[in-house]
């Protein structure tokens, strides 16, 4: 199996749909390779979906091509029955047969030997619900149950659309554990689509940033987080500062040549103990659970900082400083 690692499994090229006349998808090209993770980030309505169903052959590209395994995937106009043998789509709006058993649903899915569907239903954390009806499982409960159905006809790809969207905190945790385990499989490949940054940050090999049906960035997510190339961008993975010039100047004057905004995560913010750096006063201090919010006024503007520990008092006159981390500049 370690012999495919790398290869090109999707190769995505000029994709394009439109609905009522307006692009949902515009020109998006991109290739993924064997067991590599990609996760696709972006506001409502920036086309994630939809790139999905056209990948998954269930929805008609306009222009483009989508190849897997280096064969075309056929949309809706092309085959009697629309998607791909290969491909598993999990839609956040899954849907499961009411008042049927467990066991029945599955079965009816089933291409493994009993060994094999009985390590997969441990896997998807369903093993304990063979025996009950669709109408006696939670949200979460029945989602994994989707997903398993899904996995036990083999795919070599899995379209993930908002996994986590409806989940408690919970059931979240374990859908997490369930993808995390899925992915080491051999012989699946995993998209993911999803809004929320500690989603994809630890789990992606590279993320597509997508806005108004264009992928606007793309890179490993250490890349995404510390250098979006705006505030788009920035602020889908968490909080930001957007420094002015002046400050910037003042916090990084020997790169600082152009008079650029400087984009900076709080914890790439540091308070000074030996007086050097950008002076702020600090207006307030909030309690986070694992780490403390300050936010200081420079004069200009205001901006947090991320910190572990809590060292300073509101009024408090301070310096500020950037770590040791790549930052980014914008116009």
């Amino acid at each position: 199996m370690n012999y495919f690692r790398g290869m090109t499994l999707l190769k995505v090229s000029g994709v394009s749909r439109k609905e009522k006349a307006i692009f949902t998808v515009r020109n998006v090209s991109f290739e993924q390779k064997r067991f590599q993770k990609i996760a696709i980030a972006g506001e409502a309505g920036s086309g994630k979906t939809t790139l999905l169903k056209m990948i998954a052959g269930l929805l008609q590209p306009d222009a483009g091509e989508i190849l897997f395994e280096g064969k075309k995937v056929r949309g809706p106009n092309d085959q009697l029955i629309p998607g791909h043998t290969g491909i598993a789509y999990l839609s956040q709006h899954f849907e499961l047969r009411n008042n049927y058993w467990i066991h029945e649903i599955l079965s009816y899915a089933n291409e493994l030997e009993p060994d094999e569907a009985a390590a997969l239903y441990k896997t998807g954390r369903i093993d304990h619900l063979l025996n009950r009806r669709t109408d006696q499982l939670s949200g979460g409960e029945r989602q994994r149950i989707a997903l398993t159905r899904l996995l036990i006809g083999s795919p070599r790809l899995l379209l993930l659309d908002e996994p986590f969207s409806n989940l408690d905190t919970v059931h979240k945790d374990i859908m997490k554990s369930v993808i995390d385990d899925i992915t080491v499989q051999p012989g699946i490949t995993c998209i993911m689509v999803s809004h929320d940054a500690p989603d994809t940050l630890p789990w992606a090999d590279t993320i597509l940033v997508m806005k108004d049906g264009v992928i606007i960035q793309q890179g490993k997510p250490e890349q995404v987080y510390r250098q979006p190339i705006n505030e788009y961008c920035a602020g889908l993975f968490g909080a930001y500062n957007l420094v002015n010039a002046a400050d910037a100047a003042v916090l990084d004057p020997a790169k600082n040549t152009d008079q650029k905004k400087l984009l900076v995560r709080p914890e790439q913010l540091l308070i000074n103990s030996n007086g050097a750096g950008l002076s702020a006063t600090v207006q307030n201090i909030l309690f986070m659970g694992s780490y403390y919010t300050i936010e200081a006024f420079t004069g200009r503007q205001l901006l947090k900082i991320r910190s572990a520990g809590h060292h300073v008092t509101r009024g408090q006159h301070i310096q500020l400083s950037l770590a040791d981390s790549p930052v980014q500049y914008i116009t």
